[in-house]
């Protein structure tokens, strides 16, 4: 149910897009006529119309999750407060200037600003922010967890660089796929791919305790 919470700004940026795509006349009237005021020149063009409206929709859908959270006096992630922060700054300036340009770069943002934030705090605080989140969950060596998280400084590090490649080598909407299926689906296989590894670590603990039964 979280990851459905995490990622619905994409999933609904990802719907409007596709569907503004396939209706542009209508897009570019339905935007213009909304959206017209904040919009430099006062009309928004075909070509523009779909990533303005799914850029629209995913900057109130990210501010909703925020408002949920408060009203339920739930925490909210610090990760979703920069996530929010960049989708109005940059979010902003595309519906803005009808340029494409600024959202594509919020994921790469985003992507090295957690990459940075696990690189910086164990360097400031002397603490790793992956154990902070999962030390309760997972018992593991103080070395697998600097391994761990380096990995995944590496793979946000990668990640943002992917998301700019495909961003300036293929079309808008082969980056919306990608914003999609290629990001989520890259993290996906990522932390599959580290479960597998850590995998024996966590079952250390079961043959450990044992060893004590077994020598009865």
């Amino acid at each position: 149910m979280k990851l459905l919470f995490d990622f619905l700004p994409i999933i609904l940026f990802f719907g409007t897009f596709k569907y503004a795509e396939s209706h542009k006349d209508w897009a570019a009237e339905f935007a213009t006529r909304h959206f017209g005021a904040i919009v430099a020149g006062g009309t928004v063009t075909a070509a523009q119309a779909p990533v303005l409206l799914a850029t629209v929709v995913v900057i109130v859908a990210t501010l909703a999750q925020v408002v949920w959270l408060k009203a339920r006096r739930r925490k909210v992630d610090a990760m979703l407060w920069v996530s929010l922060g960049l989708v109005v700054v940059l979010g902003g300036a595309t519906i803005y200037f009808q340029s494409e340009t600024f959202i594509k770069w919020k994921p790469s943002a985003l992507y090295w600003a957690m990459g940075l934030a696990l690189w910086l705090a164990p360097l400031l605080s002397g603490k790793n922010l992956l154990k902070v989140l999962l030390g309760e969950q997972l018992q593991l060596p103080p070395k697998v967890w600097h391994r761990l998280n380096f990995a995944w400084i590496a793979f946000f590090g990668l990640m943002g660089v992917l998301n700019l490649w495909v961003a300036y080598s293929f079309s808008t909407d082969t980056w919306v796929n990608f914003k999609l299926f290629g990001g989520i689906g890259l993290m996906l296989l990522f932390t599959l791919a580290q479960g597998l590894v850590l995998a024996r670590y966590l079952e250390e603990p079961t043959v450990a305790a044992a060893q004590p039964e077994e020598s009865k």
